[in-house]
Protein backbone atom coordinates (compact mmCIF):
# COMPACT_ATOMS: atom_id res chain seq x y z
CA UNK A 1 0.00 0.00 0.00
CA UNK A 2 1.40 3.41 -0.92
CA UNK A 3 1.97 6.18 1.60
CA UNK A 4 -0.89 8.55 2.30
CA UNK A 5 -0.43 11.99 0.78
CA UNK A 6 -0.88 15.24 2.67
CA UNK A 7 -1.17 18.56 0.87
CA UNK A 8 -0.15 21.26 3.33
CA UNK A 9 -1.56 24.74 2.85
CA UNK A 10 0.42 27.44 4.62
CA UNK A 11 -1.22 30.84 5.09
CA UNK A 12 -0.09 34.29 6.22
CA UNK A 13 0.39 33.93 9.95
CA UNK A 14 3.42 34.24 12.21
CA UNK A 15 2.65 30.60 13.01
CA UNK A 16 3.83 29.70 9.49
CA UNK A 17 7.17 28.73 11.05
CA UNK A 18 5.36 25.74 12.61
CA UNK A 19 4.86 24.31 9.12
CA UNK A 20 8.52 23.24 9.22
CA UNK A 21 7.93 20.99 12.24
CA UNK A 22 4.67 19.74 10.73
CA UNK A 23 6.40 18.74 7.47
CA UNK A 24 9.21 16.97 9.35
CA UNK A 25 6.74 15.09 11.56
CA UNK A 26 4.56 14.08 8.62
CA UNK A 27 7.53 12.75 6.68
CA UNK A 28 8.87 10.87 9.73
CA UNK A 29 5.41 9.30 10.05
CA UNK A 30 5.67 8.06 6.46
CA UNK A 31 3.38 10.54 4.68
CA UNK A 32 4.10 12.08 1.31
CA UNK A 33 3.97 15.87 1.63
CA UNK A 34 3.48 18.64 -0.90
CA UNK A 35 3.15 22.28 0.09
CA UNK A 36 1.18 25.20 -1.27
CA UNK A 37 1.37 28.73 0.09
CA UNK A 38 -1.03 31.63 0.07
CA UNK A 39 0.52 34.89 -1.18
CA UNK A 40 0.62 36.27 2.38
CA UNK A 41 2.46 33.21 3.72
CA UNK A 42 5.58 34.28 1.84
CA UNK A 43 5.91 37.25 4.23
CA UNK A 44 6.58 34.80 7.07
CA UNK A 45 8.48 31.84 5.57
CA UNK A 46 10.15 31.10 2.25
CA UNK A 47 9.14 28.52 -0.32
CA UNK A 48 12.77 27.34 -0.44
CA UNK A 49 12.67 26.31 3.23
CA UNK A 50 9.46 24.33 2.74
CA UNK A 51 10.76 22.78 -0.48
CA UNK A 52 13.92 21.59 1.24
CA UNK A 53 11.90 20.00 4.04
CA UNK A 54 9.21 18.42 1.87
CA UNK A 55 11.52 17.41 -1.01
CA UNK A 56 8.84 18.68 -3.40
CA UNK A 57 8.19 21.84 -5.35
CA UNK A 58 6.26 24.40 -3.31
CA UNK A 59 3.41 25.99 -5.24
CA UNK A 60 2.84 29.67 -4.50
CA UNK A 61 1.11 30.85 -7.65
CA UNK A 62 -1.65 28.94 -9.39
CA UNK A 63 -1.02 30.93 -12.58
CA UNK A 64 2.72 30.20 -12.85
CA UNK A 65 3.48 28.28 -16.00
CA UNK A 66 4.41 24.72 -15.00
CA UNK A 67 7.39 22.96 -16.55
CA UNK A 68 5.05 20.19 -17.70
CA UNK A 69 1.38 20.61 -18.53
CA UNK A 70 -0.43 20.59 -15.25
CA UNK A 71 -3.12 22.80 -13.77
CA UNK A 72 -1.76 23.28 -10.27
CA UNK A 73 -4.89 23.61 -8.19
CA UNK A 74 -6.63 20.62 -9.74
CA UNK A 75 -3.55 18.38 -9.91
CA UNK A 76 -2.69 19.10 -6.27
CA UNK A 77 -6.32 18.57 -5.28
CA UNK A 78 -6.37 15.19 -7.02
CA UNK A 79 -3.03 14.11 -5.55
CA UNK A 80 -4.01 14.60 -1.90
CA UNK A 81 -5.64 12.16 0.47
CA UNK A 82 -5.87 15.01 2.98
CA UNK A 83 -5.50 18.76 2.76
CA UNK A 84 -4.09 20.21 5.96
CA UNK A 85 -4.17 23.98 6.33
CA UNK A 86 -1.72 24.92 9.07
CA UNK A 87 -1.70 27.68 10.01
CA UNK A 88 -5.14 28.76 8.87
CA UNK A 89 -5.86 32.47 9.22
CA UNK A 90 -9.30 34.00 9.73
CA UNK A 91 -9.02 35.24 6.15
CA UNK A 92 -8.45 31.73 4.76
CA UNK A 93 -11.25 30.28 6.87
CA UNK A 94 -13.53 33.00 5.48
CA UNK A 95 -12.45 32.27 1.90
CA UNK A 96 -13.16 28.57 2.33
CA UNK A 97 -16.56 29.19 3.92
CA UNK A 98 -17.55 31.48 1.04
CA UNK A 99 -16.19 29.24 -1.72
CA UNK A 100 -13.56 31.75 -2.82
CA UNK A 101 -10.82 30.44 -5.10
CA UNK A 102 -8.52 33.43 -5.46
CA UNK A 103 -5.28 31.76 -4.35
CA UNK A 104 -3.71 28.33 -4.75
CA UNK A 105 -4.75 27.19 -1.26
CA UNK A 106 -8.44 28.08 -1.50
CA UNK A 107 -8.67 26.93 -5.14
CA UNK A 108 -7.14 23.53 -4.34
CA UNK A 109 -9.51 22.99 -1.41
CA UNK A 110 -12.51 24.01 -3.49
CA UNK A 111 -11.60 21.62 -6.31
CA UNK A 112 -10.64 18.66 -4.13
CA UNK A 113 -12.54 15.63 -2.90
CA UNK A 114 -9.90 15.03 -0.21
CA UNK A 115 -10.61 15.34 3.48
CA UNK A 116 -9.79 18.76 4.92
CA UNK A 117 -8.19 19.44 8.31
CA UNK A 118 -7.74 23.02 9.52
CA UNK A 119 -5.41 24.27 12.26
CA UNK A 120 -6.43 27.88 12.99
CA UNK A 121 -3.94 30.47 14.22
CA UNK A 122 -4.94 34.08 14.89
CA UNK A 123 -5.52 36.76 17.49
CA UNK A 124 -8.08 35.78 20.14
CA UNK A 125 -10.39 38.64 19.13
CA UNK A 126 -10.36 37.46 15.53
CA UNK A 127 -10.97 33.86 16.57
CA UNK A 128 -13.88 34.76 18.85
CA UNK A 129 -15.50 37.13 16.34
CA UNK A 130 -18.99 36.06 15.28
CA UNK A 131 -18.03 35.99 11.61
CA UNK A 132 -15.10 33.63 12.25
CA UNK A 133 -17.22 31.39 14.47
CA UNK A 134 -19.98 31.25 11.83
CA UNK A 135 -17.41 30.43 9.14
CA UNK A 136 -15.98 27.62 11.28
CA UNK A 137 -19.47 26.24 11.94
CA UNK A 138 -20.21 26.34 8.20
CA UNK A 139 -17.00 24.50 7.35
CA UNK A 140 -17.77 21.85 9.97
CA UNK A 141 -21.13 21.33 8.23
CA UNK A 142 -19.14 20.74 5.02
CA UNK A 143 -17.29 17.96 6.87
CA UNK A 144 -14.05 19.83 7.47
CA UNK A 145 -12.29 18.97 10.73
CA UNK A 146 -10.47 21.35 13.04
CA UNK A 147 -7.57 20.91 15.43
CA UNK A 148 -7.18 23.78 17.87
CA UNK A 149 -6.61 26.58 18.32
CA UNK A 150 -5.38 26.50 21.91
CA UNK A 151 -4.89 29.09 24.60
CA UNK A 152 -1.37 30.49 24.55
CA UNK A 153 0.86 33.47 23.95
CA UNK A 154 -0.14 35.27 20.77
CA UNK A 155 1.98 37.43 18.46
CA UNK A 156 0.06 40.51 19.59
CA UNK A 157 1.52 40.07 23.08
CA UNK A 158 -1.68 38.84 24.68
CA UNK A 159 -2.48 35.42 26.01
CA UNK A 160 -5.68 33.82 24.76
CA UNK A 161 -7.36 31.37 22.45
CA UNK A 162 -5.96 31.50 18.92
CA UNK A 163 -2.53 29.90 19.27
CA UNK A 164 -1.96 27.11 16.72
CA UNK A 165 -2.31 23.60 18.13
CA UNK A 166 0.89 21.76 18.94
CA UNK A 167 2.59 19.75 16.22
CA UNK A 168 1.91 16.45 18.02
CA UNK A 169 -1.80 17.27 18.22
CA UNK A 170 -1.88 18.22 14.53
CA UNK A 171 -0.15 14.98 13.50
CA UNK A 172 -2.53 12.97 15.70
CA UNK A 173 -5.49 14.69 13.98
CA UNK A 174 -3.96 13.92 10.56
CA UNK A 175 -3.69 10.23 11.47
CA UNK A 176 -7.27 10.17 12.77
CA UNK A 177 -8.52 11.90 9.63
CA UNK A 178 -6.81 9.37 7.37
CA UNK A 179 -8.08 6.24 9.14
Amino acid sequence: MSAKKVLLGVTGSIAAYKSCDIINSLRKSGYGVKVMMSPDARHFITPLTLQALSSNEVVTDMFKLPEKWDIYHTSLAGWADLILIAPATADMISKLACGSANCIVSAAVLSSKAKVLIAPAMNNGMYRHKATQENIAKLKKFGYRFVGPVKGHLACGHKGIGHIAGTDDIIKAVKQSLK
